[in-house]
């Protein structure tokens, strides 16, 4: 997450995702609404660019990882950094509507 997320667009994304999943916690929505907006799936980034603690964001990707929702592809042992995309099982977020 280099770039900072349009916040416009962040909070579209964040209503799809809740709408589509309301079983999922705020946070757990907001990770996979990045994913959405095609910001990198790095739980650092995350967590600095929304001031979130490192350790609620790796909490709500292990939650995502065990429903289906992400892939983590790569986990720092040393610092917890961990990469993750959408899953094998297709998009988790409904396409906006035209």
């Amino acid at each position: 997450m280099s770039a900072e997320p349009d916040e416009a667009a962040f909070v579209a994304a964040l209503d799809r995702v809740s709408a589509a999943r309301p079983d999922l916690d705020p946070l757990s929505a907001g990770l996979l609404a990045a994913l959405d907006l095609g910001l990198p799936g790095d739980s650092r980034a995350f967590a600095r660019t929304f001031g979130v603690e490192h350790a609620l964001v790796l909490r709500a990707l292990a939650g995502l990882e065990e429903a289906g929702l992400v892939a983590v592809t790569a986990r720092d042992g040393r610092t917890q950094r961990t990469r993750y995309t959408t899953s094998d099982l297709g998009p988790s977020v409904p396409s906006p509507r035209a």
